[in-house]
C-alpha cells in the first residue's frame, strides 16, 4: 500500500499542488475539522460511492489516525484506483483545517 506523510501532504498543499484528498471520516468528525477541498466519503459508503472517483486520477485518502483510511485505500486499490493512504491521519495534520 502506498503511503504519504500529513506533513508530505501539507508541503504540497502549501506548493499550490493540486491534491484529490477523500476523507473517510463519518460526518461529525468532518464538519468538526477536516482539510479544505477535501471529498468526503464514509468509509461505510465507500465501496457504493467508488463509481464517483476517476481511475485517471490519483486520491489521497484520510481519516482520523490512518487504520480506516488504510481500509479504503486498499479498496480502492483492489479496484486499480492510483490511491495513497496519509499515515497518521487528521490526528498528524499540522496545516490549516476547514469547519
Amino acid at each position: 500500500m502506498k503511503e504519504v506523510t500529513a506533513k508530505e501532504v501539507q508541503q504540497a498543499i502549501e506548493r499550490g499542488t493540486a491534491l484529490n484528498l477523500i476523507d473517510v471520516r463519518d460526518i461529525a468528525e468532518v464538519e468538526a475539522g477536516h482539510i479544505p477541498g477535501i471529498i468526503h466519503i464514509p468509509l461505510h459508503l465507500m465501496e457504493f460511492r467508488m463509481q464517483e472517483l476517476d481511475k485517471n486520477e490519483s486520491y489521497i485518502i484520510v481519516c482520523r489516525s490512518g487504520a480506516r483510511s488504510g481500509r479504503a485505500t486498499q479498496l480502492l486499490a483492489s479496484y486499480g484506483f492510483d490511491v495513497a493512504n496519509m499515515t497518521g491521519g487528521m490526528s498528524a495534520w499540522k496545516g490549516q483545517v476547514q469547519q
